[in-house]
């Protein structure tokens, strides 16, 4: 990573270099920073966007990575600026467009965020992370940490839809079902990843995540200017109003920075207003903005339908949704879940745009605002749409996909946690959680090779897996562990497979631990003989599948 990408505190101004695992400021303990980029020594590069790579990763320059051409990607960014002619029409209004992050991989916003966060999580050395979710951030992040090989825990509220949490487990996380709210369940999520030493990726307060959102503002303002088309048009264009539904605040904030960089270079003249919508049900922003509060009144008992809106409690979030409307114009709006719903159907059918509830809410806060004469014709007006939803056949997954979180004294009706359920029942409970019993060694000196093993072991079952990359290594770490399986390469620097395998027959306490073969070397004849004695199977790298594999390590386990 440059050395001049700093984390700037957000409270005393401290700067440190950027770390992904560094979480708080040294110096007063905040876990609030953005990056900073010295952005006159990046005009230059930025004006070859054009012409470097696509995606997120043409970008790279104002991305916290190290080596943003190996991000990993999915093909993410990109999406498509769409003229919403007929709604337009209809309204009076000619200059409405729908950012269609639909488009994307897992088909949400979320897929910036989850490309560029565990992009930072992998160049860290990351192999473990946890996310608490009300839907697409968790579907996200779990088929990033797949192409990654990092192992997810996901917290989803009873209230996220069975497709989204059977997506989610399709790409192999692992399901916690926390029967309270979103926010007492993000709380669990940080306790169980404080209790096990995992990264807990904290959304607002994680620099990758926010700045992945400001590339939505990168591409706006090309494809606006693509859309004049005249001769001498500038390159980047600001829209009048950026619009999106809120929940956390992530999104909102992050195309704010984007467009405040871009200022910043001189490269659009303006910086756009801002309108957030909320569901009534769910709208603490909204009415805490109304009230000219300066930090937000937490809604305790969210009462919407969609899901994906209902953050009770926005915390630091409004504070800076609140401060970019009072400086640069906006508004904020709440509209009913069946103004949304009703949203939903006018954009289907006179659109071609199908998206999930959350999207079609800042939908029907743009008719609202536009109706109320808050925006008017002649303003430019940029609606993230920010996701679509498709069903998983329950089929593929069979049964038992997730874990009940129970919390003690707390009904699930009731949406929080006691002072009981804190004090006693959390720690006790979150205890229980890990099932990860049987223990499986990894002995491979190819890193790809064995993050792959790691992934298909972890998305089949919660096993703890070790690793180590020599024969040698291998030894202590079996003779450390005592683990219930080995998976073992033949072909290692220093002590070789058939080393470890006759340093284990002689030694009567791990002679009797399962060894499964996989291996890229051709065996002869004397030395397949020689492996029937002493292992359970033997497969060829490249001839056989995941499944295959798990049939062994279900075999040697029982």
């Amino acid at each position: 990573m440059p050395e001049f990408i700093f984390a700037v505190c957000q409270d005393c101004g401290h700067r440190r270099p950027f770390a992904v695992r560094q979480v708080t400021c040294p110096k007063c303990g905040s876990e609030f920073a953005e990056a900073e980029y010295p952005l006159d020594a990046r005009e230059g590069l930025l004006a070859e966007w054009r012409n470097r790579d696509i995606g997120l990763r043409r970008f790279g320059p104002l991305l916290p990575l190290r080596e943003p051409e190996r991000m990993i990607t999915l093909g993410e960014g990109d999406t498509p600026l769409i003229p919403l002619d007929h709604i337009g029409q209809l309204l009076g209004h000619p200059k409405l467009y729908a950012k269609d992050e639909r488009q994307s991989p897992t088909a949400s916003f979320k897929d910036r965020q989850a490309a560029l966060a565990v992009s930072a999580m992998k160049e860290a050395g990351l192999t473990e992370a946890v996310v608490s979710s009300t839907g697409n951030v968790a579907i996200a992040y779990a088929a990033y940490c797949a192409r990654a090989g990092i192992r997810l825990t996901a917290f989803l509220t009873p209230t996220v839809p069975a497709d989204k949490m059977r997506e989610c487990a399709l790409y192999g996380a692992h399901i916690i079902k926390a029967t309270t709210s979103y926010d007492a369940s993000k709380k669990l999520a940080l306790r169980f990843a404080e209790e096990r030493g995992l990264f807990y990726d904290r959304g607002l307060r994680s620099i990758p995540s926010l700045e992945s959102m400001k590339t939505i503002a990168f591409e706006i303002a090309e494809q606006l200017a693509a859309l004049e088309q005249r001769p001498g048009a500038p390159r980047y264009v600001a829209p009048d109003w950026y619009v999106q539904s809120i929940s956390g605040g992530l999104g909102p904030i992050g195309v704010g920075k984007g467009f405040r960089e871009l200022h910043g270079l001189g490269l659009i003249d303006r910086l756009p207003k801002l309108a957030g919508i909320q569901v009534d049900g769910c709208a603490p922003m909204v009415s805490s903005f109304a009230r000219g509060l300066a930090t937000a009144e937490r809604v305790d008992e969210p009462r919407t339908r969609v899901s994906t809106l209902a953050t009770g409690d926005p915390g630091r979030a409004y504070e800076r949704v609140k401060a970019y409307i009072d400086a640069h114009g906006g508004a904020m709006l709440a509209v009913s879940d069946e103004d949304g719903f009703r949203a939903m159907h006018q954009l289907a059918k006179l659109e071609g745009l199908s998206m999930e509830p959350g999207a079609a809410v800042a939908f029907a806060g743009v008719i609202k605002l536009i109706r109320s004469g808050v925006i008017t014709p002649d303003e430019t007006v940029v609606i993230n749409c920010t996701g679509h939803t498709f069903p998983v056949e329950p089929e593929v997954l069979g049964q038992q996909w997730w874990r009940d979180w129970e919390t003690i004294d707390t009904p699930a009706q009731t949406g929080s946690l006691t002072p009981q359920a804190e004090a006693e029942g959390m720690p006790a409970a979150i205890s229980r959680i890990d099932t990860r019993v049987r223990s499986i060694a990894i002995l491979e000196d190819n890193a790809d090779s064995r993050r792959l093993l790691r992934r298909v072991l972890q998305a089949h079952s919660d096993f703890a897996i070790h690793e180590a990359a020599d024969g040698q290594a291998g030894l202590r770490l079996i003779r450390e562990q005592r683990p219930d399986l080995i998976i073992l390469d033949l072909m290692m620097p220093g002590l070789d497979g058939f080393g470890v395998l006759d340093a284990l027959r002689a030694d009567e306490g791990l002679r009797g631990i399962p060894v499964i073969v996989v291996t890229a070397r051709s065996l002869s004849s004397d030395e397949r003989q020689r492996l029937a004695s002493q292992v359970g199977a033997v497969w060829q790298k490249g001839e056989f599948l995941d499944d295959d594999l798990l049939v062994e390590v279900e075999r040697a386990l029982k």
